[in-house]
């Protein structure tokens, strides 16, 4: 499941609170600097992990409500979700080693 699914307030339920596995979730905005920044080392772990992650992205002037709801007040934010609940969350920019390492810890 390499592809990067983006979620908005309407789907974010169905796309990432369902879902039977880990998912990693970024909040960001296109405006964000380190946003872009890290938006290439998110797509690299999409691909390596594969099937066994999801990635969803999800941007927070899009989904004002989703953002809100996950007290996401900084951006980038990342947060990892298995079954329904926040395993992990981390704010700001990271790198790919550390990011790997999170996701590692909540398979």
């Amino acid at each position: 499941m390499s592809a990067i699914v983006n979620a908005t307030d309407v789907n974010f339920d169905s796309e990432v609170l369902s879902s039977a596995g880990t998912v990693l979730v970024d909040f960001s905005a296109v405006w964000c600097g380190p946003c872009k920044k890290l938006e290439p080392i998110v797509h690299e772990i999409a691909a390596e992990y594969g099937d066994r992650l999801k990635v969803v992205k999800v941007d927070v002037d899009q989904a004002p409500g989703t953002a809100a709801r996950y007290g996401v007040l900084s951006i980038p934010t990342l947060m990892i979700f298995h079954g329904g609940k926040v395993k992990d969350q981390y704010m700001g920019l990271l790198s790919k080693k550390a990011l790997a390492d999170r996701v590692d810890k909540a398979l």
